[in-house]
């Protein structure tokens, strides 16, 4: 593989066995060397200089002091969750749904302890910025706007409906009623995502949901209970071309917190090359082949998938191979 795919980096230490130390974590939070990634509304806060590329706006302990209030309260709800340690710091995630105008919130003095009051700082959609973030960043907001979806979608039990508490540092939340007493923990949905090629010529298909005209991309599905991997692909192909492959191999993942899925990344070769689309799936479906894909340009009439995607990773990579 030529570089990381976006949404994960190791360049950070998620911790795992400090989530339960409840004196440490709430110590990390109120020291103000620890930092802060602003979630509002799945939105993340990012900074926008003349000229620049964005970058994550990570907000430090001291500039927020006042808005963070109570330790323990905030992590009991959920509003606050511990990511992990960068350079020895803690950072957490702070999420800001409740407030109708965050920015005016943390104008001042939090981004003026940033060093950040002369740029353009915004709360955006983290899929129309993360091209042009730093790969350790983008994974960094990833993570943060995966935990506070969640958080916000498990405050009642699935079992008996009671109301939930955040602990573990916002890793877990456990029914309130204590004649159940269950556990939730976060979730990640598997989906297979796959490039088939055909000799020297791959199947795409363009989703009718998708939102840029002219995009085409490779096919992919959830995994179902009691499937493999590997049947999973040959299934999702077949549904929604009427395409055989065999010859599934694994590529590589990618974390896809929109909402909470882990993308796992497969090439299959066809046995056969006749599509039969299934339109309740996709509006179009067709064999490309390398020569035209790596000479043509994107415009309205074909694009490639976005770039922070794996779907445009297991093309790109295919077309750099021969």
């Amino acid at each position: 593989m030529r570089a990381p795919n976006f949404y994960s980096h190791p360049g950070f230490e998620r911790a795992g066995l400090r989530r339960r130390d409840t004196a440490w974590i709430v110590e990390r939070f109120a020291d103000p060397e620890s930092f802060f990634v602003p979630v509002w509304r799945n939105q993340n806060l990012v900074i926008e200089l003349d000229g620049g590329e964005p970058r994550a706006a990570v907000l430090p302990s001291a500039g927020i002091a006042e808005i963070l209030g109570v330790g323990h309260e905030r992590l009991a709800s959920g509003e606050v969750v511990f990511l992990g340690v960068i350079e020895e710091r803690a950072h957490f995630a702070l999420d800001l749904s409740l407030v109708e105008a965050p920015l005016e919130m943390l104008r001042s003095p939090a981004l003026v302890a940033s060093g950040v009051e002369a740029a353009t700082v915004r709360f955006a959609d983290l899929r129309h910025v993360a091209p042009g973030l730093d790969r350790r960043e983008g994974a960094l907001l990833a993570l943060a706007r995966a935990m506070m979806f969640w958080h916000a979608r498990h405050r009642y039990c699935g079992l008996c409906g009671s109301p939930t508490r955040s602990e573990e540092a916002g890793h877990m939340r456990r029914c309130t009623n204590a004649a159940c007493n269950t556990m939730h923990f976060p979730r990640t949905d598997p989906a297979v995502i796959m490039l088939v090629t055909n000799g020297e010529s791959v199947l795409l298909g363009r989703n009718k949901n998708f939102p840029l005209p002219g995009m085409y991309s490779t096919l992919a599905g959830f995994v179902e209970p009691g499937e493999s991997l590997e049947d999973a692909v040959a299934r999702e192909v077949r549904e929604e071309t009427g395409i055989e492959v065999d010859g599934v191999h694994y590529h590589s993942s990618q974390p896809w917190p929109f909402p909470a899925n882990i993308m796992l990344g497969f090439y299959a070769e066809a046995r056969t090359a006749e599509i039969t689309i299934d339109y309740g799936e996709l509006e179009d479906a067709r064999w490309f082949t390398r020569d035209w894909l790596a000479s043509h340009t994107d415009d309205d009439s074909f694009r490639l998938p976005r770039l922070d995607s794996i779907a445009r990773r297991l093309i790109e990579d295919w077309l750099h191979r021969r």
